[in-house]
Order: C-alpha cells, then structure tokens, then sequence
C-alpha cells in the first residue's frame, strides 16, 4: 500500500487558513473603517470614506473632543476592572463547580447539571427588577461591585456547561496517580486538570468578556453614576451628546472598540483550539 501523498493534508491546510483570513478580513472590516475614518477631517469622512488619511485629510479633533469632555480614562478603567474581576471569579468558581460535576457522582449531580443548562437559555436580565431590588437592599448601587456579581453569575452557567465536558476528557489513570502520591483534590484539580483544559478556559473567557465589556443594559440600570460609568455606558453617553460630530463619534467608537478586539487577538490561538478540540483526530 503507497503512503497517502503530504500534498493534500498541507493543500487542505492551506485552504482552511485561506478562508479563515477571508473570514477574519470580512468581520474586521467594519471595525477598520470606523478606526481609519477616526482620524480623518469630517469632509474627507463623506467625500472618501475607505481611503487612509493623508498629510491633507488627517487630523485628531475627534480624539481631542472625547478627551475634553469625557472621562474616557475613568471609564477605561471601570470597564478593565468589572471585566477582569468578574472574568477571575467566573473561571475560577465554573472551573471547580465543572470539576466537581464532572469528576464526582452523587444524589443530584444530573439535577444540578440541568438547572445550569437552565441558566444558559433563560437571559438573566428577566431578572433585571428583583436584581435591582437586591442591589438597593444591600446597598450595592452605584458600585462597581453589582456589575462584578451580576456578570459572574451571568457567565457561570456557561463556563460550567463547557469546561464539565472538558474536564470529563481529562485521564483518570493521571487524577489517581496524584491521589496515589498524596496530592490533594485542590492540588489536582489546580496543577493537573486546569493546565489540560487551558484551551476551554481561554475560550470561556472570551465569550464571558465580549458581552461584559459591550454590555450597556446593567451599567445603565446599576451604576449609571459618573464615577462607575464603564466604557460603553460613557461612549453612548458621549454619542448621545455629540451625534451630529462625526469626528468625536468615530473615535468614541474606536477608543470602546479597540480594547475588545485587542484582547480578542490576544486569545485567539486558544479560543480556536479550545473549539475545535475534540472535532479532529
């Protein structure tokens, strides 16, 4: 029997990252765009929208206009620490309720595994007044607090739901082998199974951030103080004002955009492992 010819695993290969820079090139479009007309004079945004700005059309009016009269740098840093706080608690409590779910059986485990699926299809803001109210009573309004419990227990169900079934691949012989050598479950759980499910983690975090970052529905219902205004609440805010300055709504929407989609690249490589773990052989 002849061996099967190299050339068409590394054609098919090609093929596939071709269409995935077409794919990549068609989502950010829109998003260069924006960025690209950002820095341009209003005139040269109408006359030639998807030219680059030149030593003629460039300018920064927009950029001076939201820092003049937005606290961007504020809002910048709301945003950073909902996100990331609320991203820390959402992958470490989702990773060791999946560990247990996945790795123990007892009465209720199918149960338990249900009421979060539950969680995943039912949108949390159908809660949005009894949450409200629960803020109020604990006197979490207006704090950067609120957003961080609200968005952890909106991305749990999620992260559970995902990581169980990761973790359920994760070899048993290995898990024993440390119970042999005396190791704790947390040291298990912490040293062995979280560096094998690193993929899933980087996948998580990236559908938890995404809508945490671009939400406006809770920041505007929660904390709609200047002090705890995050990013999006502030860009809308801003555009609301200056709607008819094409200059300072194109850098607003750049300066809420940019930071997403940096964090986005930054995780790529493991969003796209963590998804196709498991399709191929």
């Amino acid at each position: 029997m002849t061996p099967r010819p190299a050339t068409n695993s590394f054609g098919r290969a090609l093929a596939s990252h071709a269409i995935l820079i077409a794919y990549t090139v068609i989502a950010l479009f829109p998003v260069l765009v924006i960025v690209v007309n950002s820095f341009k004079q209003r005139n040269a945004i109408f006359r030639s929208p998807l030219s680059l700005p030149n030593s003629e059309t460039f300018s920064l009016v927009g950029y001076e206009t939201v820092m003049a009269q937005g606290d961007f740098l504020h809002y910048f840093q709301n945003s950073l620490v909902v996100t990331v706080a609320s991203l820390f608690f959402v992958l470490l409590f989702g990773a060791m309720a999946a560990f247990a779910l996945s790795e123990y059986r007892f009465r209720g485990n199918s149960l338990m595994g249900l009421y979060l699926a539950l969680g995943i299809m039912i949108p949390i803001r159908l809660g949005t007044v009894a949450i409200l109210q629960l803020m109020v009573a604990g006197g979490l309004v207006n704090t950067l607090t609120a957003l961080i419990l609200v968005y952890t227990a909106q991305g749990l169900p999620l992260a559970v739901f995902i990581l169980s079934e990761f973790m359920k691949q994760v070899s048993d012989d290995l898990k024993n082998a440390g119970r042999i050598d005396g190791l704790s479950e947390y040291t298990i759980f912490f040293r062995l199974v979280l560096p094998l499910v690193r993929p899933a983690m980087a996948t998580v975090a990236v559908f938890t951030m995404i809508p945490i970052w671009n939400d406006l529905w809770f920041p505007l219902i929660l904390a709609p103080a200047e002090e705890t205004k995050t990013v999006t609440l502030g860009a809308q805010v801003f555009i609301g004002q200056f709607v008819t300055n094409w200059n300072a709504v194109l850098s607003a929407l750049s300066l809420a955009i940019l930071p997403v989609l940096v964090l986005y690249i930054i995780f790529s490589r493991q969003l796209i492992a963590g998804i196709t773990a498991g399709a191929v052989k």
